[in-house]
């Protein structure tokens, strides 16, 4: 027989299983767009490596930061009329170029001058220093007076990993005088190819070395004018 008790508890279970929730597995929620994958570069040269053997140690070059056309590398002469020993800097490319034998050329990434510090020109190369002192000039000290301590009345900034010319400098002269630009060392790889100098031109100390040992005194040295829009930041 059913009760009104019977009912009502019938009708609440009832009502109970129909509120119920049924296990259910949680939503996956969307992960929208995949992600741009970043590129890995290849791997560099064993030339890159950490250099061990100079007055001071030069760290390996990082991976997947400096692209393979800004490596050092042999290629074909883009400047034939040039002759062989000549060494031309292309800024907008942020190549220095070593005018080789048999219409070859020896190419380095540079780094070189920002808009305002740009200097374009033919120079000669009256000589080189290992791991040079670095006298700042009148001209820098007069945009950032804490480098009074290294100008050329104090005697310059000691050698070694923490000065900007770095393990070699190459100085540029014309006339008989110097011009204040250099082909130097110190390049930081993430500025390779770029142009963010107070003027001079850079290299990583691992080609500044083997340019170096390349290269002869007393040979041109051709800067082209830039073409490019002016460059706002400015490292040493």
């Amino acid at each position: 027989m059913i009760t009104r008790r019977s009912l009502l508890s019938g009708g609440t279970a009832a009502v109970l299983s129909a509120c119920g929730i049924s296990p259910q597995h949680p939503a996956t929620p969307d992960p929208g767009p995949p992600l741009p994958q970043v590129p890995l570069l290849p791997l560099l040269p064993a030339h890159y490596g950490a250099i061990t053997d100079e007055p001071f140690p030069i760290p390996a070059v990082p991976e997947n930061v400096v692209p393979p056309r800004l490596w050092r590398q042999e290629v074909d002469n883009p400047f034939p009329g040039d002759a062989v020993g000549t060494i031309i800097v292309d800024p907008d490319a942020g190549y220095l170029h070593l005018i080789g034998e048999n219409g070859r050329a020896m190419r380095y990434g540079a780094g070189t001058g920002a808009d305002a510090f740009s200097w374009h020109g033919t120079a000669r190369l009256q000589f080189c220093r290992s791991w040079p002192r670095w006298r700042v000039p009148e001209t820098m000290i007069a945009r950032q007076p804490e480098l009074e301590p290294y100008s050329v009345a104090n005697g310059g900034m000691d050698p070694g990993p923490g000065n900007p010319l770095g393990a070699r400098a190459l100085y540029l002269f014309q006339n008989g005088e110097d011009t204040l630009y250099r082909i130097h060392g110190a390049c930081e790889p993430e500025y390779l190819g770029k142009a963010v100098s107070s003027g001079c031109i850079r290299l990583l100390d691992h080609d500044v070395i083997d340019l170096h040992r390349r290269v002869r005194h007393g040979v041109d040295i051709r800067v082209l004018p830039s073409m490019a829009p002016a460059q706002f930041a400015t490292v040493y």
